[in-house]
């Protein structure tokens, strides 16, 4: 039998200071109840320990619980954190930030931007900041991408990294990503015309932006963006805005890093 404490955050940042208070405090398990911003507080305070993380996934996009199977019945989440059945997984990071599901820079970031207005978080919203984002897009900055041993100038349209193969709401730019392989699967667009735009766009809905041409795919344990100096870094972070005030980023995998409660199924 388990002694249960709810604890309810207030604002941005309060579910790590929460998730410190019940590490302190020698949780058994810590449960995160909320959307992938939510799960990524909590989640970041657990990496490196073996306390395991259970999710009851109540957000919108829920790209980390998709991509563990935990389904967003509340009842059956429960259920999986009930059996107590975990496993470790891979954990990214953006310099000192940790991503779960993904990260991304350029078209992706400003969607997440334009999302984030909306009082309320729904596929139709998203797909509205999409078209608002398709409008107003101009990217003229290069970046320096270095990948293995391939260093590229890219004026890019995005770059998105992925820990997990479901982004949100079932949409998936990496189907080929897993949290286990020790991997970080990346994608690179690099300036594309309005009409290109729009066919990534649906490619995307459907799950096949390979059909484009202009896309680049790379698997990898380490890539290094880097621009000129003066300049940030506009990124999404688990479906959350990010403003990096640095000119260089180093984006590494720690393999098999954060305890998850899972399915047995």
């Amino acid at each position: 039998m388990y002694n249960i404490t709810i604890k309810s955050s207030g604002y941005k940042g309060h579910a790590i200071d929460l998730t410190k208070e019940s590490i302190y405090q020698q949780a058994d398990i810590i449960v995160a109840c909320g959307g992938d911003g939510t799960i990524n507080e909590v989640a970041s305070t657990l990496v490196g320990t073996t306390i395991p993380l259970g999710v009851v996934p109540v957000g919108s996009g829920n790209g980390l619980a998709s991509n563990l199977n935990i389904p967003r019945n509340i009842k059956k989440a429960l259920y999986i954190i009930k059996n107590n059945q975990s496993t470790r997984i891979d954990v990214g990071c953006v310099n000192h930030r940790y991503f779960f599901s993904n990260t991304g820079f350029g078209f992706t970031a400003n969607v997440i931007e334009n999302y984030e207005v909306f009082q309320t978080r729904t596929l139709w919203c998203y797909v509205k900041a999409s078209l608002k984002s398709f409008k107003e897009f101009s990217r003229k900055e290069d970046i320096v991408i270095s990948i293995d041993d391939n260093i590229e100038m890219v004026n890019p349209f995005l770059i998105f990294v992925s820990n997990s193969n479901v982004m949100g709401y079932n949409v998936s730019l990496t189907p080929k990503a897993s949290l286990k392989d020790g991997l970080l699967d990346v994608i690179i667009v690099p300036k594309i015309s309005k009409l290109k735009m729009l066919l990534f766009g649906f490619c995307m809905l459907i799950n096949k932006i390979g059909l484009l041409k202009e896309v680049r795919y790379y698997q990898t344990n380490e890539l290094t963006l880097s621009k000129k100096q003066g300049a940030f870094f506009e990124s999404q972070i688990d479906g959350e805005i990010s403003k990096i005030n640095d000119t260089t980023l180093s984006i590494t995998i720690k393999k098999e890093s954060l305890s998850v409660l899972i399915s047995v199924n």
